[in-house]
């Protein structure tokens, strides 16, 4: 009896050990397997390292000194010395205006013209012009001025004759309301999700049953297979984006200070960038996992945490930085923030929305030559 329970043992584990061998075999010839269970957990990895932080560093700040006094002088010194910030003088409180309009800056830090008398007399007080267009900055970047300010003063105390204070207001947000930035950055992600992830996922379900092979036999031109797949998800797209705007200006009176033409029009741009992605992943992929994998890394996980829509762009390494430039999404997030809680601003409107066109053409050549290939 025992013998022959030992031998039985023996055999389930040769066959265990059988199985276990083919499937390795089978997972190293398979990339998508590799891809998955390697290349995906370092992607992760260094993406949320590098692109997670609640930090914000080198803020871009315009300083307006209208007293001159030294001591004044030595609270811009302060601001200056600061690793939080990046100042910038400036002449006029006009000129500061049109740099926080155009996202040149994100905060105003103004001296007033009796600062130096208030001081020593009764208590001074600093003006600080915030942009609400990202709540979360806005709370960090008022803290850190704070921070500074109260630190100048402790150092100076015996020159002081009452507290300097901070007096904060808050531009294009003034409830400080994260759901004003948060819902723009939601439409980008539902745009992802519509234009690259679902498009890619569809046609690689088509390449798995063989249906584009059907296609490549009739006398379709390469024109046409893209007109077909792209007209329909363009089409859906636009419907998301309507309910995406309706649902945000009253259901969440999110205001759209900037023109409904120009939101669409640039919309209309960012969705047919996600669909020539989403054409391209599955057009490589040619299988639904690996295409909803692919996906997932290159488009909707960079719109959400690399595109400025939930942590500062500023506060990531250079390195980091410099890769959001490839990223479409990044546009989309200045220009649906700029057009809901601006207005018009043209100085951030025309260069992002070319940064798109430019993206679509590419694209659109690449996916060209790529269809005429599979049809010669």
């Amino acid at each position: 009896m025992e013998r022959r329970s030992s031998s039985e043992v023996r055999a389930r584990l040769v066959r265990i050990g059988s199985l276990v061998r083919k499937e390795w075999r089978q997972m190293i010839r398979d990339p998508a397997s590799i891809a998955i269970g390697v290349v995906l957990p370092v992607i992760l990895i260094l993406l949320f390292g590098y692109g997670l932080s609640l930090d914000v560093k080198n803020v871009p700040i315009a300083v307006l000194d209208q007293d001159g006094s030294s001591l004044a002088s030595g609270l811009i010194g302060d601001l200056r010395l600061s690793p939080y910030f990046k100042p910038q003088s400036v002449t006029s409180l006009r000129a500061a205006e049109e740099l926080l309009a155009q996202r040149s800056v994100e905060a105003i830090f103004t001296v007033p013209p009796d600062f130096a008398r208030r001081a020593s007399s009764t208590g001074a007080a600093v003006q600080l012009i915030v942009s609400g267009t990202d709540a979360n900055t806005a709370r960090i970047i008022e803290a850190y001025v704070n921070g500074v300010v109260s630190a100048w003063a402790a150092r100076q105390a015996p020159a002081l004759a009452g507290p300097v204070l901070v007096q904060s207001r808050l531009w294009f947000n003034s409830a400080n309301d994260s759901r004003y930035f948060l819902v723009p950055g939601l439409i980008v992600l539902v745009m992802t999700l519509i234009g690259a992830f679902l498009t890619a996922m569809v046609v690689a379900r088509e390449w798995e049953r063989g249906t584009f092979e059907a296609l490549f036999v009739t006398p379709v031109r390469a024109e046409e297979i893209l007109l077909g797949k792209t007209i329909p998800y363009f089409a859906l797209g636009m419907v998301g984006l309507a309910l995406c705007v309706f649902s945000g200006r009253f259901l969440f009176h999110v205001p759209v200070r900037g023109s409904l033409v120009v939101l669409l029009a640039v919309s209309m741009l960012y969705v047919l960038v996600a669909l020539a992605i989403g054409l391209l992943i599955s057009s490589a992929a040619k299988n639904q996992l690996v295409a909803s994998q692919v996906t997932l890394i290159a488009t909707f996980m960079p719109a959400a945490m690399l595109s400025g829509l939930l942590f500062d762009l500023r506060s990531m390494p250079a390195g980091v930085r410099a890769i959001t430039y490839l990223l479409p999404a990044r546009y989309y997030v200045a220009l649906l923030q700029t057009i809901f809680l601006a207005g018009d601003i043209w100085s951030v409107i025309v260069p992002n929305a070319l940064a798109l066109l430019a993206m679509l053409a590419l694209l659109a050549v690449a996916l060209g030559a790529i269809t005429r290939k599979r049809l010669a």
